[in-house]
Formats: C-alpha cells, sequence, structure tokens
C-alpha cells in the first residue's frame, strides 16, 4: 500500500516509555513494513551529569521527518545518579527531559507531536487564590517550541485545551478498549439496566460517566464529596465523608468510573459504601493507576470483598508487583496508539478513534450473543 505521508514516521520514546514505544513500533512495521526488522525508533538518550544536569542527544537526522514523542511524566521507575546517589525521575525530570529533546531535534522536524498520556500538572489545571496554573504554562511552552500537536489521555480537565487554541490539542478516551477488557475479564457481566450501574465517584467525573451511561444504556449514579475546607493536607482539603445519590443498587453490578487511582482512599470508601448499599460486584475502571500509597490498603479490602476488580490502562509506569495481583487487570493501549500515530501520519481524521460508539455497540451485541449461547447450551 502506498502512503501519502507528511513525513517519514519517526517516533522518539522517552525514558521509560521504551517497552511502550517497542510494542507501538510492532504494530506499525506489522502494517507498513509487513514485519520487516526496520523500526521506526528514533535513537535518542538524555544523559545526566554528576551533578544532576542533563543534556538530549538524538543520533540521527530529524529534517523533513515526522515526528512523535512518547512521554511518561510519571514514571518514577526511572532513577539517574546525582552525586553519587540514585535519584528517581520527578515529573519536572521527565518534562525537562521532554523540552531537552525538542531543543535537540531543532526545529527540524516537519511536524512534531507529543502524545503525553497523563498530562504534566494536569491536576493544577484552574487557579483557587494566588496559585500557579501550571498545566497551562506547559502547554503553552510546548506549542511555543514548535509542538504542532498534543494528544492526551482521559485529561483530568478537557477544557485545559483552551490555553492553546490555536494549537491541536486531542483529548482520547478509551472507553472501548475498558469495556473491552471487562468483559474478557468477567464473561457472565451483563450490562444492561437490569444488572448494571455507573457510578460518578465525584462531581468531577460525571461527564466521563455519563458518556460510559449513554453509550452502555444503562441507569448512573454518583457521589459528592463534602471536603473540610478549614484543613489543608497534601495541599488538598481533606474529604470527610461521600454521599450518594442515585437509585436502589441491589442486584446490580457497580462500575466505578474515574480518571485516576491516586492513593486509592476515595475509590475504596466509595466501593465499600456500594457494596453496602447492596451492589453485587463493584469494578474500578480508571485510566491512570498511580497507587501512591502502595497497593497494601488494596490488597486487604480486596479480601474483604470491598471490590472485585480494578483495570488500568499501561499508558503510564506501573509498579511490577501490580501484575501478580488477582484483583487486577491491565488494558493495553499499544495498539490503539499505533493506530492513532499511523492515522495521523497520513494525514487522516482521526475522528472515528476518538469516538468509538459503532465499535462499543458491536461489542455489546457480540458479548450480548455470547452470553445468550451459554444460556441456550445449558438449557
Amino acid at each position: 500500500m502506498k502512503y501519502n505521508r507528511c513525513g517519514e514516521l519517526s517516533v522518539i520514546g522517552m525514558s521509560g516509555c521504551e517497552s511502550f514505544a517497542g510494542q507501538v513500533d510492532y504494530y506499525l512495521k506489522e502494517w507498513r513494513r509487513h514485519g520487516g526488522d526496520e523500526s521506526f525508533i528514533v535513537s535518542a538518550e538524555c544523559p545526566r551529569f554528576g551533578s544532576g544536569e542533563g543534556k538530549a542527544i538524538i543520533h540521527e537526522s530529524m529534517r523533513g521527518k515526522d515526528v512523535y514523542i512518547l512521554c511518561d511524566m510519571f514514571n518514577y521507575g526511572v532513577t539517574y545518579k546525582m552525586y553519587g546517589q540514585p535519584v528517581p525521575m520527578s515529573p519536572d525530570d521527565h518534562y525537562a527531559d521532554l523540552k531537552r529533546t525538542i531543543a535537540a531535534i531543532g526545529g527540524k522536524a516537519r511536524r512534531l507531536t507529543v502524545i503525553m498520556p497523563m498530562l504534566y500538572e494536569g491536576r493544577q489545571h484552574r487557579r483557587s487564590g494566588r496559585e500557579s496554573l501550571d498545566c497551562a504554562m506547559m502547554l503553552q511552552e510546548l506549542v511555543g517550541m514548535g509542538v504542532s500537536n498534543i494528544l492526551t489521555f482521559d485529561a483530568h480537565d478537557p477544557r485545559i485545551c483552551n490555553a492553546i487554541p490555536l494549537a491541536g490539542f486531542d483529548n482520547v478516551r478509551p472507553a472501548y478498549q475498558m469495556i473491552k477488557a471487562l468483559t474478557r475479564a468477567v464473561p457472565d457481566v451483563q450490562i444492561d439496566k437490569d444488572h448494571m450501574v455507573i457510578i460518578s465517584p465525584d462531581e468531577g467525573a460525571m461527564s466521563r460517566s455519563i458518556y460510559y451511561s449513554s453509550v452502555l444504556g444503562v441507569d448512573i449514579g454518583m457521589f459528592y464529596k463534602r471536603r473540610n475546607y478549614s484543613v489543608i493536607v497534601n495541599g488538598r482539603n481533606p474529604i470527610e465523608a461521600h454521599e450518594y445519590l442515585g437509585q436502589d443498587l441491589h442486584g446490580k453490578d457497580a462500575i466505578i468510573v474515574d480518571d485516576m487511582i491516586s492513593s486509592g482512599d476515595s475509590m475504596l470508601d466509595v466501593c465499600k459504601q456500594l457494596k453496602e448499599k447492596g451492589a453485587e460486584r463493584v469494578f474500578c475502571f480508571a485510566t491512570f493507576g498511580l497507587f501512591t500509597d502502595g497497593l497494601e490498603k488494596f490488597d486487604a479490602a480486596a479480601k474483604e470483598n470491598v471490590f472485585d476488580k480494578v483495570f488500568t490502562t499501561n499508558l503510564i509506569y506501573r509498579r511490577p508487583e501490580l501484575a501478580t495481583r488477582d484483583w487486577y487487570v491491565e488494558v493495553n493501549l499499544c495498539k490503539y496508539v499505533a493506530y492513532l500515530i499511523d492515522t495521523l501520519n497520513n494525514d487522516e481524521s482521526i475522528s472515528t478513534l476518538l469516538n468509538p460508539i459503532k465499535r462499543i455497540q458491536t461489542l455489546m451485541n457480540k458479548h450480548r450473543n455470547a452470553l445468550n449461547a451459554q444460556v441456550e447450551k445449558k438449557d
């Protein structure tokens, strides 16, 4: 097949993204080079001096190429030596390396796209008092350096795109992949109004929960957080309680939909309340699983049957031990990202990839037919 490309495709995997970029490269080679050995991955690195200072080096020319940079701002599994001591890379370190890499390209690329699954400082998206607007500043800085398009997944607040109204910004929701993973991990799950309900854990997650509710044709419920605004703990006002608003849950499975699991305290509290209110099984959908306080509290909650499964994507770093947990299901997005890159590189619209309603409907029909076949087989 002949491709009309904007430029020769090149993919750069930043520190910590090497494995993900390698899987993306696998699909691109299969589709374009029929399994050939020639890779689309660019040889690049960001070495550090002993003082902690760094630089970026690109080992091949980027002139006239269509470059896609994959970066994980939250991969603390990557370390560097500073004054002889190992230092885990912070989001600030990763962002500095991203800028160094763009600077090393030196404006020679024909088009530059940054794929940043979880936005750097995405939770600092609005101002409350004398605060910095870090995410907006980051987006403007990247565009000022020559980035023409930014792809992110399940942005904490999609309205952050208003910071760069004249540049490309695509917010991707992995709804289809999440639902597909659920039907595979839990083959007997029944997704209809009589057996399923979508739960928003707070007001901020309502838009994504409404989306799931609409495409699946099921009811929705929500919790709202009652915070103590007289106290600040770890930079935030602590949550005193979660209050439920919605229909009766007895006999129904519940899917909690959120963009991330940070410490997990809020998610587990919501799970516990859902079980107390009569939910049969509770499944957690979170695009990004940070698990900042470790996995012990989830292990304990799983033993107490507080929840049944947690689904997160492989778009950011996961603790290696997470894969050993029976309650965890990883949702692989490598092929989806490869589709996005392949389509964009050919100057085609990604609208159908961003709107997976037809694919979800096809998946639901296939799943219902499989359930009906099982029932008929038992009869």
